[in-house]
């Protein structure tokens, strides 16, 4: 089902539900929707996603939404939220301690340095002036160790398309490792790719989540598709935005 949540560059963005219960709710996020409000003041999922649950179950007050995890503004894909405290504190917890699958596509410039396996490296816990999270192969004071593990699916041209799955889950480290390999996401000029995407979109979707529903604990996978503007295959799909 989608959800209107407020217009987007296009004036069409929606949100798609992709799995409701009593307990949570996950939605495919576009590329350019915050996940929760900054300065901006722009429309955000959670809003929106409140005002959809206060109109559907007819709630005379705000709905609660429990945010448990985050995606980048410019960053597609899926997004699980809870519906009660309980549920929060459960689904936060499984985030925190590694029970949390997560897989990501990613559209990146060049090749890693094989066609898969893992990429280990040490990150900054905090961004830079410009928002930069330093990443580097050897410790440096501060650094926490950061690990994923990918797979090539296709290549393009200049391109590749990786599966990902990010072990541990640090800030902005699917973005950061790929850099430091010299592969930076499609359209991600803050870490080196020279051009922006259209949209501003970066080319970096979250495809999916297997974790232990918060009640019952019963292992639950949940998997949202790209959207039509997801830049893959790359054929007219990339140019410098306006």
């Amino acid at each position: 089902m989608e959800v209107p949540n407020g217009p987007g560059p296009d004036g069409t963005m929606h949100l798609t539900v992709i799995h409701e219960d009593n307990h949570l709710l996950a939605v495919h996020k576009p590329a350019g929707l915050l996940v929760q409000g900054d300065r901006s003041g722009d429309e955000t999922l959670v809003a929106a996603v409140g005002a959809y649950l206060k109109d559907r179950y007819a709630k005379p007050g705000n709905a609660y939404v429990g945010l448990v995890h985050r995606l980048d503004r410019n960053v597609s894909g899926l997004v699980l939220l809870a519906r009660t405290s309980k549920a929060a504190g459960r689904l936060s917890a499984a985030f925190r301690e590694g029970r949390v699958t997560k897989r990501y596509l990613a559209v990146v410039l060049g090749a890693p340095p094989a066609p898969e396996g893992e990429l280990r490296s040490w990150l900054a816990p905090a961004g830079d002036a410009q928002g930069v999270t330093r990443a580097a192969t050897d410790p440096f004071p501060g650094a926490k160790q950061a690990l994923l593990r990918y797979r090539t699916a296709q290549r393009h041209g200049g391109l590749s398309l990786l599966e990902i799955e990010p072990v541990t889950g640090r800030r902005h480290q699917i973005r950061a490792q790929l850099a430091l390999v010299g592969c930076p996401l499609l359209g991600d000029v803050k870490y080196g790719a020279p051009e922006r995407l259209a949209d501003r979109r970066l080319g970096l979707h979250a495809l999916s989540l297997e974790f232990p529903h918060p009640v019952g604990g019963l292992p639950l996978t949940l998997t949202a598709p790209p959207d039509a503007a997801w830049p893959w295959p790359p054929a007219g799909n990339r140019r410098d935005a306006p």
